[in-house]
């Protein structure tokens, strides 16, 4: 059986990844998404193990030590990770998992597969436009927004060592970009 194919879609705070993902999995329901761990209290609507899987900062850290984690980062002042037990069975299963994951995390996990993963970075059509898509998005606070954008310039560099960079400017052409592009890698076998 081939292996699966880790789709790692990584932006900026308010790059639009959530939006990408739902749309991406309600047009290709066979994709499975991979729900990550996070010690971030739970937006307005986000449901434990939907969304993700919230933990205190105790449960997260006793599971790094675990080694239950296939990756994991400090983001933002919260601690995010995707976990070895929910990822390891659906890629073995030849199943193709979509990310959600920031710029280290999708750095990890092309380090830890580099044959099995495909990295995807959705860029701003503008660092204004970001600042208001975030702003409009009214779930943080201005703190917050000031510390999440303090990390976009770094965040723009590092898209360069991901192998696909999408300008997310239109939802439907960002959304089929990436399918075009999951479909090439898989019948070109990869890299």
């Amino acid at each position: 059986m081939q292996r699966g194919l880790l789709v790692v879609i990584s932006s900026p705070s308010g790059g639009g990844k959530t939006t990408v993902i739902q749309e991406l999995r309600r047009k290709c329901p066979e994709l499975k998404y991979s729900i990550s761990a996070t010690t971030r209290p739970p937006r307005k609507g986000e449901k434990n193990g939907r969304d993700y899987f919230f933990l205190t900062e105790a449960e997260f850290r006793n599971k790094i030590a675990a080694g239950e984690f296939i990756e994991w980062a400090e983001v933002h002042g919260y601690l995010y990770g995707t976990t070895r037990q929910y990822l390891e069975p659906l890629l073995q299963q030849g199943e193709t998992i979509v990310l959600d994951i920031d710029v280290i995390g999708g750095l990890n996990i092309k380090k830890l597969y580099p044959q099995d993963s495909l990295l995807v970075f959705l860029k701003p059509p503008s660092v204004k436009e970001l600042f208001t898509r975030l702003w409009k998005r009214g779930t943080e606070a201005t703190t917050e927004i000031v510390k999440r954008f303090s990390r976009v310039p770094w965040e723009i560099a590092k898209a360069k060592e991901y192998d696909v960079v999408i300008v997310n400017k239109d939802l439907t052409k960002t959304v089929n970009k990436i399918i075009e592009v999951i479909q090439n890698y898989k019948k070109h076998g990869g890299r």
